[in-house]
């Protein structure tokens, strides 16, 4: 299949002009500075808890906060790479003349488009899956800390990043590079401002800004999937203890909707098809 052929070049093209390299090295320091900032912090706590009744609860609630902190980080980071690869993915080809020589061949637009968005979800959702794992193995490993549904929440992590992936490869086949840029990362800051107006609605008991920032969150349902995602990494202890308070404003006190689960998995579907059919009516 032809489209495995460009995902498998593409992939190539990652790793020539060192983009897979850099992550890498980039990812792995940061992996390493929380490593570091874990211990420090887990370690502060856990000797002023030695004399404390309720220690095991605030242990508990510590390597909670640090985990989902360290994995919200990874989730920003994944987010920025999921947009910096797909941002100029057929636009960029395309004022730099090579796709003439590429259609010129038997190769119809959208295997070409289809083979750019496999190798870019193979990179994304392979960066998120390691990071995601490395910290909570280094939670584990200090703080004895375990999440109870690791597996889904890095599936809705990934889920979450090929979301952005997609509608940026959706851009780039209808704006220009700098033009798909700027709406995109737009896009992400909007799904991110859906999620504080969500919180800041629920902690004035308002439902019409619960409403508003769920509405602009079903536009753009990264930050919705994240914070599906965090409730299956935070203990039992820690939300029976945060169930009067306002819970962290990053992340959520329950699961996913269904509803909205199977809308994000839908969400790329669309995306994709439309960048498809965008990039067969283009004018090269």
């Amino acid at each position: 299949m032809n489209a495995l052929v460009i995902a498998r070049f593409t992939v190539q093209e990652a790793i020539s002009r060192r983009l897979v390299l850099a992550g890498a090295i980039i990812s792995l320091a940061f992996v390493g500075l929380f490593a570091l900032g874990f211990g420090f912090l887990y370690g502060w706590v856990a000797r002023d808890s030695v004399r404390d009744p309720a220690a095991n609860l605030t242990l508990v609630m510590t390597g909670t906060l640090l985990t989902v902190m360290g994995l919200y980080a990874v989730h920003f980071l994944s987010s920025f790479l999921a947009l910096f690869l797909s941002v100029g993915a057929i636009s960029g080809e395309i004022d730099a003349g090579t796709l003439h020589a590429v259609l010129a061949r038997p190769l119809r637009r959208a295997e070409f488009v289809l083979g750019r968005w496999l190798a870019y979800v193979g990179i994304i959702a392979l960066h998120v899956g390691l990071m995601a794992a490395l910290l909570l193995l280094v939670a584990r490993l200090i703080a004895g800390y375990e999440a109870p549904d690791a597996p889904r929440a890095i599936a809705l992590m990934m889920l979450g990043s090929v979301l952005l992936l997609t509608v940026s490869l959706f851009g780039s086949t209808v704006l220009s590079t700098l033009a798909n840029g700027v709406v995109v990362f737009s896009l992400f800051g909007l799904a991110w401002l859906a999620g504080i107006i969500e919180v800041v609605g629920s902690v004035l008991n308002n439902p019409a800004t619960v409403n508003l920032g769920i509405a602009i969150s079903l536009l753009v349902p990264s930050d919705a999937i994240w914070r599906g995602a965090s409730y299956y990494l935070q203990a039992p202890a820690f939300l029976a203890a945060m169930s009067n308070r306002m819970g962290l404003p990053f992340a959520s006190n329950a699961p996913p909707t269904p509803a909205l689960v199977a809308w994000a998995l839908v969400y790329p579907l669309v995306f994709l098809a439309a960048a498809i059919l965008a990039f067969r009516r283009r004018d090269l």
